[in-house]
């Protein structure tokens, strides 16, 4: 039985134009089953030369939650929605997971309130993946999903990704980093310093501290930071990598043998390029809710939107769920029923 994925199609700057485009081509590629959950009347002309042997369905949401409204109230004024019904047939049990490339904020919070934290889990964390020095990878989190963070949240965090790095990328022992503004373990603000003290005593393949400048070359499998910090550090890398090429493309112009040395280089500069696109990652997996949840950059467009349902894909058969769960039940920072300061608030606070 195919994989069924439920897509936002409201969500995102180019919805629905591109969501659906995107979600077409995971259908077709992928070989999952497509739901596609939006304003039936909008939705129904880009089907209109669909095959009818395609794996693509489609779910009425009269609501759209636009990217500017207030996460929490958006969800709670608006059941109806296509980002909260398309999680919500995770909650029913038809699909086995969710894409979203709409409001960050109201997809975490439709998370939390309609499928709930994995129990022991403190807080959900939002993981990408980003490409490294060597054709690697490696997982940087928490990238938006909590601006404020406690000791204890990093450190699940780090459990978490490690889990994801090994079962989704076959990485034994994944290598764990803290992002600081030094590599001694001195160095860094009072999160980093006591998160820096629990990782040494967490059983995980904990090699300290890193830099920003470490992360491109592959120093670590699972970089963790709070969500201010991670998110910052994301765009700054997506805008440096657009700067970088926009820069290319001026210097390969500027002259004719320029153009004619670009000409010899562009095979490689295209695989470059791919790599440090963020398009070709898709979208972040939000870890520690009760179901796969992914969610995509804001302007992503047809070929982002169908990798964010790849990522979906690749989390349901690779029991991402199953492993977040085992996190929690085995990992040393699991949250008890009481007891510490840590613990009541992953329980019972606000995000």
């Amino acid at each position: 039985m195919a994989i069924r994925v439920a897509v936002d199609a409201m969500g995102g700057d180019y919805a629905p134009d591109e969501v659906v485009a995107g979600s077409l081509l995971a259908a077709k590629r992928l070989g999952v089953h497509v739901l596609l959950v939006g304003r039936e009347e909008q939705l129904r002309r880009y089907l209109q030369d669909v095959p009818a042997e395609a794996r693509v369905e489609l779910l009425h949401a009269p609501d759209v939650v636009e990217m500017g409204e207030h996460p929490t109230e958006a969800v709670r004024t608006k059941p109806e929605s296509s980002l909260v019904k398309a999680i919500r047939l995770i909650k029913d049990g038809q699909a086995d997971a969710a894409v979203t490339c709409g409001n960050t904020g109201a997809a975490m919070a439709a998370a939390l309130l309609v499928l709930g934290r994995v129990r022991g889990i403190a807080r959900p964390a939002l993981a990408t993946v980003v490409a490294t020095g060597h054709g690697g990878r490696g997982m940087l989190l928490d990238v938006g999903a909590n601006a404020e963070c406690r000791p204890l949240h990093l450190v699940q965090f780090a459990h978490m990704g490690a889990g994801y790095m090994e079962r989704t990328y076959g990485i034994e022992r994944p290598r764990v980093a803290l992002l600081s503004i030094g590599e001694e373990d001195t160095k860094g603000n009072a999160l980093v310093l006591e998160t820096n003290r629990r990782l040494r005593a967490s059983g995980l393949n904990f090699i300290g501290n890193v830099e920003g400048k470490d992360l491109p070359k592959g120093v670590a499998d699972v970089v963790v930071t709070d969500g201010f910090t991670g998110n910052v550090v994301l765009k700054t890398a997506e805008g440096m990598a657009e700067f970088l090429f926009d820069e290319l493309r001026r210097a390969v112009a500027a002259k004719p043998w320029n153009r004619l040395a670009g000409l010899m280089l562009l095979p490689e500069l295209r695989k470059v390029r791919r790599r440090l696109d963020y398009t070709e990652y898709g979208g972040a997996p939000l870890l520690g809710v009760n179901g796969i949840v992914v969610i995509g950059h804001g302007r992503s467009n047809a070929r982002a939107v169908a990798n964010a349902v790849r990522v979906a894909r690749d989390a349901v058969r690779n029991g991402v769920l199953d492993v977040v769960r085992s996190v929690a039940e085995s990992a040393p920072a699991r949250v008890p029923d009481g007891g510490s300061e840590d613990s009541r608030e992953g329980e019972n606070g606000e995000d």
